[in-house]
């Protein structure tokens, strides 16, 4: 499977916007753009999944080691998400203690201010 993975700069954030299934094959890829902006010493991060029909294991984690990357910096990640498939995973690993998930791009840049 292919994933394209898009950078638009905010408001004190920037949105990564991630097409397509994020497995061990694409995980990578998602984890490069993210520290590409961890780099350039951009914390405050929305990831909108809204694209997204999978997400593995490998995944899960490479969003994790990048929330806790940015936390060292007091930023933060934040999720968009609505579909019932991809929130469904968050909720049975436990990751909606970690990760604030949010039903547009809007909602998560205002609670990143």
């Amino acid at each position: 499977m292919d994933i394209k993975v898009d950078i638009k700069e905010g408001e004190g954030c920037n949105i990564l916007n991630v097409c397509g299934d994020v497995d061990v094959y694409t995980s990578p890829k998602v984890k490069e753009s993210i520290n590409a902006l961890i780099e350039k010493e951009i914390y405050n991060i929305v990831v909108n999944l809204e694209d997204v029909r999978y997400v593995d294991s490998t995944g899960l984690g490479v969003l994790i080691g990048a929330l806790k990357r940015v936390k060292e910096h007091n930023g933060n990640i934040v999720l968009v998400c609505t579909n019932p498939q991809i929130k469904k995973i968050f909720q049975i690993t436990g990751l909606v203690k970690i990760f604030s998930i949010f039903a547009n791009n809007e909602d998560a840049i205002g609670a990143l201010k």
